[in-house]
């Protein structure tokens, strides 16, 4: 009994390390999984919307922690020393639609990359930088014409609009001479 007692301990323990380690990996502060948009953890949650602002988002995670909800936005590329502006602002958009949807406003988000993870006060300036770019955005879209605003072959070829874009820097042909 004893032997079997210590073995069942032993199973505990490495059960326990393992959990943790996976949290780690994923990025996840500790608290429970509220909502999540991987199809890994089953059915996939419908997406959080804000008519005021024309925002609709479906973050990675929400993590319950302590009675406060955290948006989780889990990366899979690699990062430098800050994340991406756009990685940004899409954090701060679940932050927005997180308090919009259940009536509370988090401290923060999370940004997880493989060899870093940030986390992102959600203070007034960035949510006033994030109506700020809202608003810009819906300006551009009753615009007829917008100009490219990067010289980024690369965001030109993931560009869902490449094809009707005259400044797509894609599929431009380059000749060496």
């Amino acid at each position: 009994m004893l032997i079997l007692a210590i073995l069942f301990f032993i199973l505990g323990i490495a059960l326990l390390l393992l959990v943790r380690r996976r949290q780690k990996i994923s990025g996840l502060p500790a608290g429970r999984v509220i909502y999540t948009d991987t199809r890994g953890w089953g059915k996939v949650e419908q997406p959080l919307y804000d008519g005021e602002l024309g925002l609709t988002g479906k973050p990675d995670y929400l993590v319950n922690k302590n009675g406060r909800i955290v948006p989780v936005e889990v990366k899979s590329s690699r990062i430098g020393d800050a994340p991406y502006d756009s990685h940004f602002f899409q954090l701060a958009a679940y932050c927005r639609l997180v308090e919009v949807t259940y009536g509370q406003r988090p401290a923060y988000g999370i940004l997880h990359y493989p060899n870093r993870t940030f986390a992102i006060d959600y203070t007034a300036e960035l949510e006033n930088a994030l109506i700020n770019l809202l608003e810009n955005i819906h300006r551009q879209q009753s615009q007829k014409n917008i100009n490219r605003s990067h010289n980024s072959i690369q965001r030109c070829r993931a560009c869902g609009y490449r094809t009707l874009c005259e400044q797509n820097l894609a599929s431009r042909t380059v000749i060496n001479t």
